[in-house]
């Protein structure tokens, strides 16, 4: 039995409500060589009349098999084919814990209670009813970043402008302490996500985006810590200022002295991803590859290393046949596969914002928001997968 959510918002004892193991054959676009071997689907969170989504607005976090990740949850509501919350109820912001490599999930409210909300709520909802708004303030202690239990997660207070803040973590997130103030870096705004690779005890990067120099969204963004949080430096800008936004990079160590980062892009009409590489640690970074060169209607990549040394991007489609993409590049972003179909049915565009964490048996966990054209309920879904070796 699982922990789960009424629909009332109390949590209860539930069973696990899917679970299907699908053998899958080269798929097309599947890339000479790399046929996709094992799909793993589990239904992670959904309740009839309720919204669950965006994944990539929060972050995931992983310790072994044990996998957590954040997601937004509001009420249904039919407003088109774009989004399907109810703009005038309250979304709240939960977590999902798997302890076997995301076979099965446990729903976890933040702790304390509004923990992780935000300033002033995020970009698609608003604040708890009788919820407290808490103001971020200074850190007052450093924070050991190699702690083996550590988390960090970012919010932004509005997806084109405002400030951000952090939270952490050092029991897994079970308990987490924040908001803290994260500067504006000489910006008019900074719209944080969470994105970030551990350097040492005290030392940290983060990844976020900012406004563009007329004071639009956006332009992507590394920054520094060396004292534990306490104060954080401007590094580089990720690419030059697009025309349209670039945002919600997601980065990945490609080897012990490189960082490679991919970028949601958007210059109406085209949609698409980049990758771009840094090789002195997030000071300064170059253009590699389009690593997507369609999203359909837009969608955040997600970024992350195989055990084999290929980095492996995942991505939702939000065009027709609507589903869940990955790529695979075997050169650190140089270029890149095919897509390769982890998940399809998708019901609209409503779909994707991932996150993706490698087990410690190499295969891979994508967490994303979906509904398949059976169920106009959005739920969170995660496909545990891996591809043959090279």
């Amino acid at each position: 039995m699982l922990l789960s959510l009424t629909r009332a918002g109390r949590l209860e004892r539930r069973s696990l409500v899917l679970a299907t193991l699908i053998i899958a054959c080269p798929g097309a676009g599947a890339g000479a060589g790399e046929p996709l071997e094992v799909v793993q689907r589990v239904k992670v969170y959904g309740e009839p009349g309720r919204f669950a989504g965006w994944p990539a607005n929060h972050g995931i976090w992983s310790w072994g098999n044990e996998i957590l990740v954040g997601f937004s949850r509001g009420y249904d509501k039919d407003n088109g084919p774009d989004y399907h919350i109810d703009r005038d109820k309250p979304e709240d912001f939960l977590l999902a814990r798997s302890r076997d490599g995301g076979a099965t999930w446990s729903i976890e409210e933040p702790k304390p209670p509004g923990a992780l909300v935000g300033t002033r709520g995020m970009r698609h909802g608003t604040m708890p009813p009788g919820l407290a708004e808490e103001r971020p303030r200074e850190l007052d202690e450093r924070i050991e970043f190699t702690h083996p239990h550590f988390a960090l997660v970012v919010h932004m207070e509005h997806h084109q402008h405002g400030a951000s803040c952090f939270w952490v973590s050092f029991d897994r997130g079970k308990a987490w302490r924040g908001p803290y103030r994260l500067p504006l870096f000489g910006r008019n705004g900074v719209m944080g996500r969470t994105d970030y690779i551990v350097l040492g005890r005290d030392a940290c990067l983060l990844f976020l985006t900012s406004t563009k120099s007329d004071g639009t969204e956006g332009r992507p963004f590394s920054a520094r810590t060396s004292d534990g949080g306490r104060t954080w430096e401007f590094l580089g800008f990720i690419g030059p200022e697009p025309r349209g936004y670039a945002v919600m990079p997601s980065t990945a160590r490609s080897s012990a002295t490189d960082l490679v980062t991919t970028v949601r892009l958007r210059d109406f009409p085209r949609r698409w991803i980049d990758a771009y590489v840094s090789r002195d640690d997030g000071r300064s970074w170059s253009f590699l590859s389009t690593a997507a060169p369609d999203t359909g209607l837009g969608n955040p990549p997600s970024l992350v290393r195989l055990a084999d040394g290929r980095l492996a991007l995942t991505y939702g489609y939000r065009a027709r046949p609507f589903g869940i993409h990955a790529r695979l590049s075997s050169d650190q972003g140089r270029t890149w596969t095919d897509p390769i179909i982890l998940r399809g049915n998708g019901g609209s565009q409503d779909i994707g914002y991932p996150r993706s964490v490698v087990r410690p048996d190499g295969k891979v966990v994508t967490v994303y928001a979906f509904h398949d054209r059976d169920n106009p309920n959005r739920f969170i879904e995660a496909t545990i997968w891996e591809v043959g070796q090279r």
